[in-house]
């Protein structure tokens, strides 16, 4: 049902007052810039930069000294996750500021739906140990109404601009959204005993960067990105070597075959397309790198760390191939 055009236009009119408000008190971090958090960030997301770890490079570096990775500049100061969209009433009710207040109001109009769409990140220096960081936010524009695969709706783009202890901008992230109210399905005409189609999962994002990684699994090759300057091998696919910055690289075939390095069991929420309980699994490869994917063909409680594994690509629907594990027996 369309909606009527004289709510709309008194809803427009609400929905730009927001536009360049502040959102809520600034964050501030409730720690100083320190290396522990920087080595766990690293470890966890597998880059080996010297200068963010090894104090020895770091000091013989044009840094002069340990610095944190730029794409930690949020992680300072995040509070707990809290969806600013939540209902009243939801179990953790945020507490209420603009941001909320908006995503209630365009909810109450029926754009019920969200999803993050991408963001834009400028950093103006390197953080060191010892900085402390303070963000404030902004809600800095919110597009015309616009129709998606997902239905119509308004991209609303959200400014955090990031301060040192002296007051001094040191990044800034824009945070895209799309609130949007859901599009309705065409009623299919179809007889009583017409089974609906099968919920399909979610499809990778495939870009510039990944598609080639998709094209090999397509074929049914477990392909490992490696840099032709250092031989550093690296997955997910980007475009330059974490070690040593290069651009060059090439690939690799893996046989499929490693350890189960760690895994977590789902049973909620159950997105239509997947069967439950699913079991995600950090794997390392015997070529040296890691992957995440599926682990099928056992039950939760027969799962062990460190249990040997092999990789299977396999159809999970008419279009889509993934590469899956299962447990194999050692020397099997």
């Amino acid at each position: 049902m369309s909606p009527d055009p004289k709510q709309q236009a008194e809803l427009e009119s609400r929905i730009r007052a927001y536009v360049g408000v502040d959102v809520g008190e600034p964050w501030v971090a409730p720690d100083a810039v320190n290396e522990a958090m920087i080595r766990h960030w690293c470890v966890v997301m597998g880059d080996e930069n010297p200068v963010y770890r090894d104090p020895v490079a770091a000091e013989k570096s044009v840094h002069g000294g340990i610095v944190a990775p730029p794409a930690m500049l949020l992680t300072w100061v995040m509070p707990p996750y809290i969806p600013p969209w939540s209902l009243p009433g939801a179990e953790n009710e945020p507490a209420p500021n603009q941001e909320v207040e908006l995503h209630r109001l365009m909810s109450s109009h029926g754009y019920t739906g969200v999803v993050g769409t991408n963001c834009e990140d400028e950093y103006h220096r390197y953080l060191r140990p010892g900085d402390r960081i303070t963000a404030t936010k902004v809600i800095e524009a919110i597009s015309e109404e616009k129709p998606t695969p997902l239905g119509v709706g308004y991209f609303i783009d959200v400014r955090y601009v990031f301060r040192d202890q002296h007051g001094a901008v040191v990044g800034t992230e824009l945070f895209r959204v799309l609130k949007y109210r859901p599009a309705q399905p065409a009623q299919a005409v179809a007889s009583a005993a017409a089974a609906p189609a099968k919920p399909r999962r979610l499809r990778p994002p495939r870009g510039h960067d990944n598609a080639w990684w998709w094209e090999g699994i397509e074929r049914g090759e477990l392909l490992i990105q490696k840099c032709s300057a250092c031989g550093a091998l690296r997955h997910p696919p980007r475009p330059m070597c974490g070690r040593c910055q290069s651009i060059e690289w090439e690939t690799v075939a893996s046989g499929g075959r490693g350890t189960l390095h760690s895994y977590t069991v789902l049973h909620h929420p159950q997105v239509p397309g997947y069967d439950y309980p699913l079991v995600v699994a950090l794997v390392d490869l015997e070529e040296g790198t890691r992957l995440v994917a599926n682990l099928v063909g056992c039950k939760p409680d027969e799962i062990r760390i460190g249990m040997p594994v092999a990789c299977r690509i396999e159809s999970v629907d008419e279009e889509l191939k993934l590469p899956v594990f299962r447990p194999t027996r050692v020397g099997g």
